[in-house]
């Protein structure tokens, strides 16, 4: 991690001069050169690392660091990514280290969200790999003074057909190794067939798990600089709109170490009526945070609450004139008009909220007109510009010094939590550790925002999908924090989300099909939205698949058979329009089929009031999409209404695997997320605040409710990788409505499911 040695007088590294550059940099991404070592003092003269490329350095001793722009919050991200870069490059992988790296333009676009982080990088390190090891090979060759072709490389070894050889290490020492290649010889570098493969694929230990076991991992909340202060602040009365109209601190000149409360006055207009307190210990902060009084304007969003969140939901769906299509194929809105007999069903759900491990929190300093922040985040680039803006100056002066993080979930995509800390520097002139109470991190939580989906649907005369209209109306998150990122809709010129979309676009085949994108304005003014675990498919996938089920029942049609129907590959769902998703529905319906089979889905003989639910996800879109099947056994207390989950049956298709206990980790991890959220995660938002303050009243699953787990991922894909660590939770809760529907005849449309809605739903 991150050297916070201080080598300056005001105590932080002065790296000032290491952003002079432009993001147009990045396309010297392969241009090849020599770094210095950080250790000359125990190589040989002379020798320097081998630094082909931004992605890696090898020492002399062949040790390769492997430079990480992902986030670590728990996903293990860097060892697959190790492993692409390390397999073209031949090295040993003991040899191999990961470090994550500061922000930096030289890095391009730094963020870590949405399971994307090895389908948007495996072809990237790969590369970077090749390379490296193709510049090796032409040192030898030059060393030599023999023909290139007749020279290859293995196990940081480059041979000649002659059968003699020398090694990365030997060679790094002599010095000189250059090269340069040019973008479209980087395109066509050709990389291994993945039956050569001998470090991709392998179950390998993930790099990060000595750290993070013997006590040396750093987090965020682990930063310490000279001279700090450290921050709690007090949150206003309501999530947003109040407005501080006096402080009075005299209570708190009694506290030991008590410095000053700082009126957070924040020009990027993502804080409203906070103060921030500072002192020379957390404890003092927070002793003399609950003795200064603090008076407000509560402003306009005091009796806002989730209830009208849901009344704003329903006049937009209402509404025909709202939101913009993001699909609109055939003629649904026709046909739905004259059928009588459709389906017309609304789902819901409550908001959620990340509550990670270790509470947010940022320290900042101020040196020379640069801002320092260390912290984990998993948005550095969104960082940069947000700090810049509260502070008024250039984000190419803004630094953001990579921590590991203590959950992230989501959370820290949105990097709001940097400002009150960076303004709080600035006040006094020293650095300052802001750190988040567990009420605080909920009472300023940005939630995954509550939704409200209005679907219909249609059968033809065989009992297949005629038409289908869903409109999902909720908080867009991109339009907060990166609108830069928002697509256009149907319209060719209107802007929408896709992430508080994506997964409403399934890979079912239909010849009518309309989806609406609509923004709920008055949920993003009084409870603003951040992007949680799974994303836009977190709750789409919730509607969609209990949709699928309820269509599957009005046809009189098994579920299973019902969807396999749907998924015949036909027209555009065939995929293939990117490497990501050849295969396209015929991969959705094979893991299916293949979860349908291990869960016993049909033919296992059951108790009474029990049942086996089916659910298919996908990944954030079509384009880079991992296909997902559920199936989920549960018994129903008819007297209660309490679901006992039994048993949960995953089986992933994520394309080419790359490490298989990563693999499995993260199925476990996210399913057991999705039961979580399914039946235990109610959020509550009323009087314009966020209402748990810890995990007494927001109770996530706990170890005494995890069901019996089997989960498996197809083994032999040799597609392109896709991302694994979100599509498992989607399916878990539809899933489980659906086994609930089976078992006791109860439909549930609003998650949380709780005991009320299932006896509400049985009509007892």
């Amino acid at each position: 991690m991150n050297d916070l040695t201080p080598t300056t007088d005001k105590g932080v590294l002065d790296r000032r001069g290491f952003l002079v550059g432009s993001l147009a940099s990045i396309g010297l991404v392969a241009g090849f050169g020599r770094m210095p070592s950080a250790q000359a003092d125990v190589i040989l003269p002379g020798a320097e690392d081998f630094a082909p490329n931004l992605w890696f350095s090898m020492a002399p001793d062949m040790t390769t660091t492997v430079y990480i722009t992902k986030a670590e919050m728990g996903q293990h991200v860097g060892t697959p990514l190790a492993q692409a870069l390390a397999e073209e490059l031949e090295v040993p992988w003991e040899h191999v280290r990961i470090e994550h790296v500061d922000s930096a333009p030289k890095w391009g676009l730094m963020i870590t969200g949405g399971s994307t982080s090895v389908n948007t990088s495996f072809d990237t390190m790969s590369r970077a790999g090749a390379a490296g090891r193709m510049a090796l090979i032409k040192a030898a060759a030059k060393h030599w003074q023999v023909p290139e072709g007749e020279c290859s490389a293995a196990d940081g070894t480059v041979k000649h057909s002659s059968g003699k050889s020398i090694t990365y290490g030997e060679l790094i020492t002599q010095g000189h190794i250059g090269n340069a290649i040019g973008e479209s010889d980087w395109a066509a570098i050709k990389l291994k067939e993945p039956a050569n493969y001998k470090i991709v694929g392998k179950p390998i230990p993930a790099l990060d798990i000595p750290p993070k076991t013997n006590g040396t991992a750093r987090y965020g909340i682990d930063v310490f600089l000279p001279g700090m202060l450290y921050g709690k602040p007090i949150v206003p009365p309501t999530r947003t709109g109040s407005r501080v109209t006096a402080i009075d601190d005299s209570g708190a000149k009694g506290v030991k170490g008590y410095v000053k409360a700082i009126k957070i006055d924040d020009p990027s207009k993502h804080f409203d009526g906070w103060v921030v307190v500072t002192a020379e210990t957390y404890h003092a902060a927070s002793q003399a945070a609950d003795a200064i009084k603090v008076s407000y304007d509560t402003g306009p969003n005091a009796t806002a609450s989730t209830q009208t969140i849901f009344e704003a939901a329903k006049k937009l769906s209402d509404d025909p004139k709202s939101g913009v299509s993001s699909v609109n194929e055939g003629h649904a809105e026709d046909l739905l008009a004259k059928d009588a007999n459709k389906l017309d069903v609304v789902y819901t759900t409550d908001p959620n909220f990340h509550a990670t491990m270790e509470p947010v929190n940022a320290t900042a300093v101020l040196v020379d007109g640069t801002c320092h922040i260390y912290c984990g985040n998993q948005f550095q680039t969104s960082g940069m510009q947000m700090v810049g803006a509260a502070l008024g100056m250039d984000p190419a002066n803004v630094i953001v010094h990579q921590q590991f993080l203590g959950g992230g979930f989501g959370r820290r995509l949105y990097s709001d939590y940097m400002i009150p800390a960076a303004l709080a520097a600035k006040a006094m002139e020293r650095p300052v550790k802001l750190i988040y109470s567990r009420a605080d991190d909920f009472a300023f939580d940005c939630a995954r925002a509550p939704s409200y989906q209005a679907m219909q649907g249609s059968l033809d005369a065989d009992g297949k999908l005629a038409a289908v209209r869903h409109d999902v109306v909720a908080g867009w998150p991109m339009a907060m924090i990166a609108p830069f990122f928002m697509s256009t809709g149907a319209d060719g010129k209107t802007k929408l989300d896709d992430s508080a979309l994506d997964g409403a676009d399934f890979w079912y085949s239909l010849p009518n099909h309309h989806l609406r994108a609509i923004k709920n304005e008055h949920s993003q003014e009084v409870l603003p939205p951040g992007w949680l675990r799974a994303v836009g498919p977190g709750f789409t996938t919730w509607a969609v698949e209990s949709f699928i089920d309820e269509m599957a029942e009005k046809a009189k049609a098994d579920p299973l058979d019902f969807r396999l129907k749907h998924l015949d590959g036909a027209g555009r769902q065939a995929g293939g329009d990117t490497v990501s998703n050849r295969g396209g529905a015929k991969r959705q319906a094979a893991v299916l089929q293949m979860v349908a089979e291990r869960s016993g889905y049909g033919k296992k003989t059951l108790p009474a009031d029990t049942a086996i639910g089916l659910a298919v996800s996908a990944g954030q879109s079509h384009a880079v999409p991992t296909f997902a099947a559920c199936a989920v056994e549960v018994s129903v207390d008819r007297q209660t209404g309490d679901v006992t989950v039994h048993k949960i049956t995953q089986v992933l298709d994520a394309g080419l695997p790359i490490n298989p206990d990563g693999i499995i980790s993260q199925m476990e991890s996210a399913t057991l997320w999705g039961v979580s959220i399914a039946l235990h995660e109610q959020g509550q938002f009323e009087n314009g605040r966020i209402q748990p303050e810890n995990f007494d009243s927001y109770t996530p699953l706990r170890m005494s409710q995890v069901p019996e787990l089997d989960v498996s991922y197809v083994t032999d894909s040799t597609e392109f990788p896709v991302g694994l660590g979100e599509p498992p939770l989607n399916a878990v809760a539809p899933a489980i409505a659906n086994a609930i529907h089976r078992a006791v005849g109860a439909r549930v449309r609003s998650l949380p499911i709780t005991a009320e809605r299932v006896k509400a739903a049985m009509g007892t």
